[in-house]
């Protein structure tokens, strides 16, 4: 399992709390330093099920600044990628990488039904 996260992300912290807790093996690896490639954030979306706007952090401060919110929908999927490819503080995070699955975002309830 990989953890694709920022320390100075509380929600990171929850979820490596969570693991932790869980004694669930992970790596960790920092967002901002090891950003996602066009072609792992492809792979993600295909496993995760999810849009790619929920790929989106919105309530970061770069988005806010790229005034993204109303150009997300009006891009295609390779733009969509490309921009998240280009700087990792704009994924949203946590993100779980496992065999099985690709979670984005912390939510327990989802957590536990995929990994417990």
């Amino acid at each position: 399992m990989i953890l694709i996260c920022y320390d100075r992300c509380s929600t990171c912290k929850k979820a490596e709390k969570w693991l932790n807790e869980h004694d669930l093996t992970f790596t960790k690896r920092p967002i901002k330093e090891q950003r996602p490639s066009e072609d792992e954030l492809k792979d993600w979306h295909a496993r995760s099920g999810l849009p790619l706007s929920r790929f989106f952090n919105t309530s970061g401060q770069l988005y806010r600044d790229m005034k993204l919110k109303d150009k997300v929908p009006m891009l295609s999927d390779e733009e969509l990628l490309s921009l998240l490819a280009s700087d990792g503080m704009l994924v949203k995070r946590p993100v779980l990488v496992t065999e099985k699955a690709v979670l984005v975002g912390f939510s327990e309830k989802a957590w536990t039904e995929a990994l417990l």
